[in-house]
C-alpha cells in the first residue's frame, strides 16, 4: 500500500494547515478499520455542514434575538419606567409567538431530520475486503467504493478499474456523457449515467466540489424566497423602518408641545408603534408552513425548501415523464416480433439465445434490462469481446460477440435512414401502447458511442409498463384545477400518447417527435402539444425553460435524465424509486413513489397560502390605520388617543385569535394574482375606515371637549366594530366554522368589557361621548362598503389607469416576481 503527504486546497486556504497521511489501497481491499478510525479522528469524513441547518440552540436564539422583539423589550422597560404596568398585556401575546414559534420550528425540524435520516443516499464501500451500504456522510479520505448506473457521485476521486459514462451537467452545464476509464478523476456532484466502477476517495466532505460550489451558491442565492415570504420581509422591513422615526416624533410632539406627562407620552406612543407592528404576521406565516411540512412528511412526502409549497400550489403547467409518473417503474416483455429480411429470418431460431447472450453481458442497472433479463434467460456460452453500455443521449447499447457486433435500442434512432422502411413493422405495437425495441446486427466495428454503419433489424421487443392505478384520477383532478399537463419523454411518441391517453391525460393525442424538431420551433411546439417522445435531457431543460416565461412549471422525474429539467423548474417533485441523485436534486420527493399524493401536496399549499393572504390582511388593517393616524396626530399636533392595553384587547379578538383559527380551515381555492397586492386590496378598507371614524372621533372630542378616557375608550369601541366588519367579509360567505370564530371572538371581547375593563382601560364614557360613538358606529359600515367599492372598482380598472395611480406604485413597492402576473 502506498503512501504519500496530502494538504487540501480549502485547508491552504485556512490559517491551521493539516498534514493527513494518504493511503491507495488495493480496490479488492479497500481500506482497514484501523485507518477508517483515523480518518474519522482525522475529521476526514464526508460530513459537510449545511449552512441552512439550524440547531436547536440557533432556533431558539433566532426566534428569541429578533429587530422586533428588541423593540417590544425597549417599550416594556419604558413602561415600566413609566409605571404603567397595565399596558404590559401585549408581552404575554409576544411571549406566547415566541414560544409556539421555537416549539413548531423545532418540532417540524425533528420529523423532517426524522425522514431524512431514513432516507439518506446509500454507497457501496469496499473496507476489509468486503463490500458494504453505508450512509455517504460515512465515507472517509481515501475510501474505496463502487459506483452504478443511476448513482450521484458522492465526492471526488479516482477510477481504479472499470468504465463509467457521467455527465458533469450539474457542474458545467454541458450534458454530454463523458467516458471515465482507469486514473481518471471524478467530480462530486456529477451522476453515473451507465457502467460500473471502484473509485478511490480523494477529496471528501467540505473538501469535495460539490460542497465548495454548493457553498458559493447558498451564500449568492439565500435571497430566493417564495412570494409570499418575500413580500412579507420586505413589508416588514419597511415597518422596520419607519417605527423609530415616527415614535419619536409622537413622544416629542406629546411632551414638548401639547403639555402631557412623560408617563401619558410614552403610552401614547407605545400604543401607536405596538398598532404598526405586525407581531404576529411573519409568525403565523412560518408556523403554517412548518406545520404543513410536518403534515405532509406524515404522509411520506419529504420537503427539501419549504417554499416549495407555495410554488407548487401556484403551478399551472406539470411535466410528467411517462415511465415512473404515468405508469409504474415495472417492465415486463410482452413479445418478440421477428423482423421482415433476410438475415433476421436465417437466424430467427438463435434470435432468442442471442438476446440471452447480449443481456448476460449486460450489467443489471436499469429497468429496462431487468425486464429483458427475466425474459430472455437462455444464454450460451458465447462471451462477450467488448459492451458499450446505455446512453441516455444515443438512446443504444451494444455488446460485440465473435460472430459480429449487435445493438439495442429505440428503432428510429438505431435504423436511422432504414427507420421509414421498416417502421410498417412495428408501428401498430407502438398504436397499442408498447415501448418497442429493434434488436439488430451493425455492420460495422463499434468502439464508441457512435453509428456510422448500418444495422439490420432482426427483432423488436414489445415493452409495456403497466399504468399506475391512481393516475387517470390524478389527472383528472389537475384537468379540473386548470393545470395544464406536459408530458415530456425519451420513449416513441406515439407509445407515449396511446399510455397518457390511457391515464386521461387532457389533449393527448397532441403530440411531436422533438427528434425530428428544429430548435427554432421549440417555443411553438410547447405551446400547441401536449406530448413529446424522443426528447434528450438537455431538449427537457429547454422545454422547461420555454414554459417558465410565462407560467409557473412543476416537473417530476425518476431518473437522471430528468435532472437538468428539475433543477430548470420552479418546483421538482422526485419519485424516491427513481435513482439518488434526482432525489438530492428535487425540493420535493414522494418517498412511496406515490403520484397520487399530488393533489394532497397542491391542496396543502392552496391552503396554506389562502389562508395566510387572508389572516394577513386582518393584521394589516391595524397596521395601516395605526401608521395612518400616527401621521395624522403629527400633522394636526394631536395626542395619540388609545393605549397599548387597548391596542392588546383589540388584536387579540379581531385579528389574532379569527386569524390562527382561520389558518387551520381547509381551503382549496385557486391561488391568484400576487400575494401583497391581494392582501392590501382586502385590509386598506378596513384601515381607510378606521381612521376615518377614529379621525372623526379625536377631531370631535377635541371640539366638543370631551376626556381624554372618554376619547380612548370610544376608540376602542369603534376599532372593535370595524373589525368585525372586515372579519364578517374575510369570512364570506360564512359556514358553520367561520360562525362559530366571529361568535367565540365576541363573546371574548364581551367578556373581556365586563370582567377585564381595568385591564384593557375601558371606562364608563359620558352621554355626548355615546352619541358620537353611536353616530360613527352606524356610519362605518357604509364607509367601509363605500371603501370595499372603491378598491373592488380600482382592481377592474385597464391595466394603463393603473399605472397612473398611486395604488401602482404599492404595487411596485412590493413587487417580486411579475411573472405570476
Amino acid at each position: 500500500m502506498r503512501i504519500f503527504s496530502h494538504q487540501t486546497e480549502v485547508e491552504k486556504d485556512q490559517t491551521s494547515v493539516k498534514n493527513i497521511t494518504r493511503y491507495a489501497p488495493d480496490y479488492r481491499e479497500g481500506l482497514t478499520d484501523e485507518q477508517v478510525a483515523e480518518r474519522v479522528h482525522a475529521q476526514a469524513t464526508n460530513e459537510t455542514i449545511d449552512p441552512s441547518f439550524k440547531t436547536n440552540k440557533q432556533i431558539v436564539l433566532q426566534n428569541i434575538f429578533t429587530y422586533f422583539n428588541l423593540i417590544f423589550i425597549v417599550l416594556a422597560v419604558l413602561l415600566c419606567l413609566v409605571s404603567s404596568y397595565k399596558n404590559l398585556t401585549f408581552l404575554p401575546v409576544i411571549l406566547a409567538n415566541t414560544g409556539i414559534a421555537i416549539y413548531q420550528e423545532i418540532r417540524s425540524k425533528k420529523i423532517l431530520d426524522n425522514l431524512s435520516v431514513l432516507n439518506a443516499a446509500k454507497v457501496t464501500v469496499v473496507r476489509n475486503g468486503a463490500a458494504n451500504k453505508i450512509d455517504m456522510e460515512e465515507l472517509v479520505l481515501d475510501d474505496v467504493i463502487l459506483l452504478e448506473t443511476g448513482q450521484q457521485i458522492p465526492a471526488d476521486g479516482y477510477v481504479l478499474d472499470g468504465k463509467l459514462q457521467v455527465n458533469e451537467a450539474l457542474l458545467t452545464g454541458e450534458a454530454d456523457e463523458i467516458v471515465k476509464e482507469v486514473d481518471d478523476y471524478l467530480m462530486s456532484g456529477s451522476f453515473v449515467v451507465s457502467g460500473k466502477a471502484y473509485v478511490r476517495l480523494d477529496k471528501v466532505g467540505y473538501d469535495s466540489y460539490i460542497s465548495q460550489l454548493t457553498a458559493k451558491a447558498k451564500k449568492m442565492g439565500g435571497g430566493e424566497q417564495s412570494e409570499m415570504i418575500a413580500s412579507l420581509n420586505k413589508l416588514i422591513k419597511w415597518i422596520g423602518i419607519i417605527i423609530i422615526p415616527i415614535g419619536i416624533t409622537l413622544f416629542s410632539q406629546s411632551y414638548f408641545f401639547n403639555g402631557n406627562t412623560i408617563k401619558e407620552s410614552v403610552v401614547a406612543m407605545e400604543a401607536a408603534l405596538i398598532g404598526m407592528i405586525p407581531e404576529g404576521l411573519y409568525l403565523l406565516t412560518t408556523i403554517a408552513l412548518a406545520m404543513s411540512a410536518a403534515r405532509l412528511a406524515k404522509q411520506r412526502v419529504l420537503l427539501h425548501d419549504m417554499k416549495s409549497i407555495e410554488t407548487l400550489a401556484r403551478v399551472n403547467v406539470l411535466c410528467v415523464d411517462k415511465t415512473g409518473t404515468i405508469t409504474e417503474n415495472q417492465m415486463s416483455v410482452q413479445k418478440l416480433v421477428i423482423a421482415k429480411n433476410e438475415q433476421a429470418e436465417q437466424q430467427a431460431t438463435r434470435i432468442q439465445e442471442l438476446i440471452s447472450d447480449y443481456a448476460k453481458a449486460m450489467a443489471n442497472d436499469n429497468a429496462t434490462m431487468q425486464a429483458i433479463k427475466t425474459y430472455f434467460n437462455k444464454p450460451t456460452d458465447q462471451e462477450p469481446l467488448s459492451i458499450l453500455p446505455f446512453s441516455s443521449v444515443q438512446k443504444f447499447s451494444s455488446v460485440t460477440f465473435a460472430d459480429g457486433v449487435y445493438v439495442l435500442g429505440a428503432p428510429e434512432m438505431v435504423l436511422r435512414e432504414r427507420f421509414e422502411t421498416v417502421k410498417n413493422e412495428f408501428n401498430q405495437y407502438a398504436d397499442q401502447g408498447y415501448r418497442v425495441l429493434v434488436f439488430g446486427s451493425y455492420q460495422g466495428i463499434l468502439s464508441e458511442a457512435l453509428l456510422e454503419a448500418e444495422v439490420i433489424p432482426l427483432a423488436y421487443l414489445l415493452i409495456a409498463n403497466p399504468i399506475r392505478k391512481e393516475a387517470p384520477d390524478t389527472f383528472a383532478y389537475f384537468k379540473e384545477q386548470g393545470v395544464a399537463i406536459k408530458v415530456i419523454s425519451g420513449d416513441n411518441p406515439q407509445t407515449v400518447s396511446t399510455v397518457a391517453l390511457q391515464a386521461g391525460i387532457a389533449n393527448a393525442d397532441q403530440y411531436i417527435d422533438v427528434s425530428q424538431l428544429a430548435e427554432e420551433d421549440y417555443l411553438s411546439a410547447v405551446e400547441k402539444y401536449t406530448v413529446f417522445g424522443r426528447v434528450k435531457p438537455e431538449q427537457k431543460m429547454q422545454f422547461v425553460q420555454l414554459l417558465k416565461q410565462k407560467n409557473t412549471v412543476a416537473m417530476t422525474g425518476d431518473g437522471v435524465n430528468d435532472i437538468l429539467a428539475m433543477k430548470e423548474a420552479d418546483c421538482s417533485i422526485a419519485m424516491a424509486s427513481g435513482n439518488e441523485a434526482t432525489i438530492q436534486a428535487a425540493q420535493v420527493a414522494l418517498l412511496d413513489s406515490d403520484f397520487s399524493r399530488m393533489p394532497e401536496i397542491v391542496a396543502e399549499g392552496r391552503r396554506v397560502v389562502n389562508n395566510i393572504e387572508r389572516s394577513a390582511s386582518l393584521f394589516l388593517v391595524k397596521n395601516i390605520f395605526s401608521f395612518l393616524l400616527s401621521v395624522f396626530s403629527v400633522l394636526f399636533a394631536l395626542t395619540y388617543p388609545l393605549e397599548p392595553s387597548q391596542i392588546t384587547l383589540i388584536s387579540l379578538f379581531t385579528i389574532g385569535l379569527p386569524s390562527f383559527l382561520l389558518a387551520l380551515e381547509e381551503n382549496k381555492n385557486r391561488i391568484e394574482g400576487k400575494f401583497i397586492v391581494n392582501v392590501l386590496e382586502k385590509a386598506i378598507p378596513g384601515g381607510l375606515t378606521d381612521m376615518t371614524v377614529v379621525g372623526t372621533l379625536v377631531v370631535g372630542g377635541v371640539i366638543l371637549h370631551l376626556n381624554k378616557t372618554d376619547v380612548s375608550t370610544a376608540s376602542t369601541m369603534l376599532l372593535t366594530a370595524v373589525g368585525f366588519l372586515v372579519l364578517y367579509k374575510i369570512c364570506h360567505p360564512l359556514n358553520q366554522f367561520r360562525g362559530r370564530i366571529i361568535l367565540f371572538c365576541a363573546a371574548g371581547i364581551l367578556f373581556s368589557v365586563v370582567f377585564l375593563h381595568k385591564l384593557f382601560s375601558i371606562s364608563a364614557i359620558s352621554p355626548v361621548s355615546i352619541l358620537l360613538l353611536l353616530i360613527l358606529f352606524f356610519a362605518a359600515d357604509s364607509i367601509f362598503r363605500q371603501y370595499s367599492r372603491m378598491i373592488e372598482n380600482y382592481s377592474q380598472l385597464k391595466d394603463g389607469k393603473k399605472k397612473r395611480s398611486i395604488w401602482f406604485w404599492l404595487k411596485v413597492l412590493f413587487s417580486v416576481d411579475n411573472k405570476h402576473d
